[in-house]
This record gives structure tokens, sequence and C-alpha cells, in this order.
């Protein structure tokens, strides 16, 4: 009988392709976190993943002062697909923004598009503080990717090319959007996207012209004034339940593993 093999010591993402018996040095940042913060020794076990080979069992080669090296040995689970939900929003505070993010990889958006609106108060986002961010989430979550972080545009610009079979729900704060569980009986693609607004929400203008475009979906998150982060957490969560992956069944990683 083959003896169970030593429990993991992390799981970590690495874009480095991974296949049985690939030998390489992991990047500096997951380096200093095994030395500096695991104090992690040669022999020990890691989970690694990426979107496309999945998860892989590696050991730990060799340390040095910087520097971890690792050897593939065995899969133990293929990548699995998040579902094709996109996230638009306007930067708020770094604190919240991160908060934000972070929950957005956990409740398994794809893809992530900070947009700038007319109460945006932020002219420019940390694009590889938030790509950590969204790092940690994934490890932490048992996701295999990391929704990429797209660059920083208008809102008017971003929906310039606009894939028209992409409905865009978009929370509306001032009462004229239907209640979004109503909202997402009638959508027919689980091809969707969902906008928040700003701290102060959307201009007149921006709803005005919201309204009018064809792929809009105005929805209200009932009779409460909601920050940016916390309505984003919120209407996800309601997308999830009713056109997401929240019916399927967990495929976490037994301690056996």
């Amino acid at each position: 009988m083959k003896p169970p093999s030593p429990k993991p010591r992390a799981r970590l993402y690495c874009e480095e392709p991974l296949q049985a018996s690939g030998r390489f040095a992991l990047p500096a940042r997951t380096a200093h976190y095994l030395l500096s913060v695991l104090r992690a020794r040669a022999g020990e076990h890691l989970l690694l993943f990426n979107a496309h080979e999945g998860e892989w069992r590696a050991e730990i080669s060799t340390l040095g002062k910087k520097s971890v090296e690792v050897t593939i040995l065995e899969k133990t689970r293929p990548p699995r697909q998040v579902p094709d939900i996109w996230l638009l929003f306007a930067p708020i505070k770094a604190g919240r923004v991160d908060f934000l993010v972070e929950k957005a990889t956990e409740l398994g958006v794809a893809e992530l598009y900070p947009v700038h609106t007319d109460y945006t108060n932020a002219s420019r986002v940390g694009s590889e503080r938030l790509h950590a961010q969204a790092v940690e989430a994934a490890e932490q979550t048992e996701r295999f990717d990391v929704p990429p972080l797209h660059d920083f545009q208008p809102l008017e610009k971003r929906l310039a090319d606009w894939p028209p079979d992409r409905p865009l729900i978009y929370c509306d704060e001032s009462g004229s959007g239907v209640p979004i569980a109503d909202a997402l009986k009638t959508l027919t693609t689980d091809k969707l996207a969902l906008l928040i607004g700003p701290e102060g929400g959307f201009s007149p203008k921006e709803r005005d012209w919201l309204h009018r475009l064809p792929y809009t979906v105005p929805v209200g998150l009932g009779p409460r004034i909601l920050r940016a982060e916390t309505a984003a957490i919120a209407a996800l969560a309601c997308i999830q339940s009713a056109r997401g992956d929240w019916s399927e069944t967990p495929d976490f990683r037994g301690e056996e593993q």
C-alpha cells in the first residue's frame, strides 16, 4: 500500500507550465513567502496551480537564501473554469478597492475591468497590488485561475465596443431599476457582466445614457444605500446563485493529498 503523501504546506499560483518531473525556480514573490513566512524546508510538499494545467503536487527540491526550486510530482486536479461573469467597477479608496477585488475573486468573477466614471475620484489603479490581492484570494479559495485585471479606462470608452450578446447588469441607486432577482429571471444567457459605480453612484447624465444602451439591465439592491464594495458583493452573490456555479458541488482537495 502506497504511504500517504505529506500534507502540502501551501497552495500557490504558478504561471510556469506544470508537468510531471518538471523542475524550476519559483518567482521571487512566492519564494519570499515560503522562506520568510512559512519557513519552508527542503522535502516539503506544495500544491501549485494555474488555469491551463490545473493543480499539481510539487516537492521543494532546494532552498537558497532568496530562492526556492521545486520538482513537480503528480497532478492532483484538472482545471475548473469559473462562470463567464465580468465585473466593471469604479475604483474607490485603496483599502476598500483591495477588499472588492479580493471578494470578487472569491466569488468567481472571470475578469476585472476598472472604469472611470463622472464621480470617480481615483486617477490611477494600483494594478500590481490588486493583482496580488486576486492571486492570494485564488490561492485560498481553491479556484484555478486568477481573474485578469484590465486597463483602467473611461466607462464610455470601455463600452464603445461592448459585445451586444453580453448583458450588462448595473446597479442603479436611483430606484429606477427592477429588483435584481427579477431581472436575473429574464436573462437567457450565462455570459454576464456587472457594473458598480463609485462613491456617490452614477451621475444623472450617466444613468440616462446607460438606460438607453440596448444591452444594459438596470437593477436595484433593495431600500438601503450600499457602499460600492458591498453592492458588488451583494450583486455578485445574487448572480452566482441564479446564473453562476453555486449549484455545483465543491471539489476541494482532501487531507490525504
